[in-house]
């Protein structure tokens, strides 16, 4: 929805999530609903692992010296830190070689319709031998202020919703929230990330779907990708692919700070306590 001409084309009808998905499978089969589902797996389990860990060493660093306690601000800075570090460390590539692989327009029932990129591996090593290294990091400045709101947004919500369920049910204070409970805030403040920064994401995808333009900077084109959309199609342009993005967005982060809670119960009860407790620790 995101990579869509139509809005560009006067009198030519929108299209939404649905006919979008229909079109898709009618065109490519609907294995095409799954390309670039290879960048995704790669980069997932880094992406998390490097996200938690972050948080947990900002949120500490950040931390009150004389008391341990960790404010709200602090909770949103640590989030807002540990999503610029994700995306500079492993979200920008993946992101630009699912996209790659995502924006090709050609149909997967044809055998003898061969695309540019066959698979991410793929997709990885043409970019660099065609545009180089420097091609897997186009959008980065982008990608690290969506990664860093989203994550700013996400942890600072999911905080305060937990303490909130914990002041109204006094008997789990100082324990965890049962696991439908971590899941539900999950949902939510997961849901919020994604609300607070769509036009940047969508400026993002069209960004890194094309090779850079000798002579242009990426302010520039930035700038001119912005300028198009609204022009040519409007506000809503900035908001196309909403509706997918929060249901890909939100369950990921109900299962994410399940497992999340889960494991961590399990790893504080092996061993002697680390993390320093609070009103706004986790």
């Amino acid at each position: 929805m995101q990579l869509s001409r139509r809005g560009r084309v006067p009198g030519m009808p929108k299209r939404g999530f649905l006919r979008t998905g229909a079109e898709i499978v009618k065109k490519e089969t609907p294995l095409g609903l799954y390309k670039g589902l290879g960048a995704v797996m790669t980069g997932i389990i880094p992406k998390m692992a490097i996200r938690f860990t972050s948080f947990e060493w900002y949120k500490q660093a950040l931390a009150d010296k004389q008391t341990g306690m960790i404010s709200g601000q602090a909770t949103f800075l640590a989030g807002l830190a540990a999503g610029v570090t994700e995306a500079v460390a492993v979200v920008t590539p993946m992101e630009v070689i699912k996209i790659r692989l995502q924006a090709q327009y050609h149909s997967m029932a044809d055998p003898l319709d061969v695309p540019k990129y066959r698979n991410a591996a793929h997709a990885l090593y043409t970019v660099v031998k065609e545009e180089g290294v420097g091609a897997v990091y186009r959008g980065v400045s982008l990608t690290a202020l969506r990664q860093g709101t989203n994550q700013a947004v996400n942890f600072t919500a999911y905080t305060y919703f937990k303490e909130w369920l914990r002041e109204w049910q006094p008997e789990l204070a100082g324990g965890n929230l049962p696991s439908y409970q971590t899941t539900l805030i999950g949902l939510v403040s997961g849901a919020m990330g994604p609300l607070s920064n769509a036009p940047i994401d969508t400026i993002k995808t069209r960004l890194q779907k094309t090779p850079a333009e000798p002579g242009t900077t990426a302010l520039q084109r930035i700038s001119r990708i912005a300028g198009d959309m609204f022009k040519q199609e409007g506000v809503h342009a900035f908001y196309k692919g909403i509706t997918p993005r929060i249901m890909r967005v939100a369950p990921g982060q109900a299962v994410t700070f399940t497992v999340y809670e889960y494991l961590r119960d399990k790893l504080e009860r092996s061993g002697p306590a680390v993390l320093v407790g609070s009103r706004y620790d986790e």
